[in-house]
């Protein structure tokens, strides 16, 4: 494993950990897209089949249990324990027009046409857009607050650092995944004009309660 791949999965941990205290300390999930969240479980649980048939260390395993196990906790305080902070009229992005060409893509464009590689292709292209949801209600409600803003920061980081550890891993190992890397580009772009609007009015308005979109 090299440092990108280490802070890449730290910085990811980190948006999750943002999100859940954000919750918990305001008693809301007003402004976080329930849809974006059942996404991201799908991918997890889609992608860790793995989980408990194939060891390859005990770093390995426990993130991809936080990651579950993390996810399912969002999606419970969202829809059942604070549910009644939950802006659902404007978390309305229909998820279908997500799922079924992710899917789709994932029948025709793969490493190898069985169960388990279809599974993990598809939860590659399918992170790749799952924030969609959550772009799209920040647009749509046009604005969000700061502690939402550093999820989504924390999040594109991510994405941002895995693109340089398949950098380095390309010159180290001579690994090359196509799939990986398109999907991690494009879902790096989607958060191109969300940077631009966090360093122009979180960084230099650390003091103000809401981002604008």
């Amino acid at each position: 494993m090299n440092i990108f791949r280490l802070l890449g999965d730290l910085s990811h941990l980190a948006a999750i950990l943002i999100l859940l205290w954000k919750m918990w300390m305001s008693r809301s999930v007003s402004g976080i897209s329930a849809r974006s969240q059942i996404l991201y479980f799908i991918v997890f649980v889609t992608r860790y089949l793995d989980l408990f048939t194939t060891y390859i260390s005990a770093y390995n395993s426990l993130m991809k249990l936080f990651f579950l196990s993390a996810t399912s906790v969002t999606i419970y305080l969202m829809v059942v324990k604070f549910r009644s902070t939950y802006e659902k009229e404007s978390d309305s992005f229909r998820i279908e027009f997500l799922l079924l060409p992710t899917a789709c893509l994932a029948l025709i464009f793969n490493h190898h046409f069985d169960v388990t590689e279809i599974l993990w292709t598809f939860s590659i292209y399918l992170e790749a857009v799952a924030i969609f949801p959550q772009l799209f209600m920040l647009q749509k409600t046009g604005s969000a607050e700061t502690i939402t803003a550093h999820y989504l920061f924390a999040l594109g980081i991510y994405r941002g650092l895995y693109i340089l550890n398949w950098v380095v891993r390309y010159y180290q190992e001579d690994f090359f995944d196509p799939i990986a890397i398109l999907a991690g580009i494009v879902q790096t772009v989607l958060y191109a004009d969300f940077f631009y609007v966090y360093f122009t009015r979180v960084v230099s308005a650390r003091k103000n309660m809401e981002l604008p979109i």
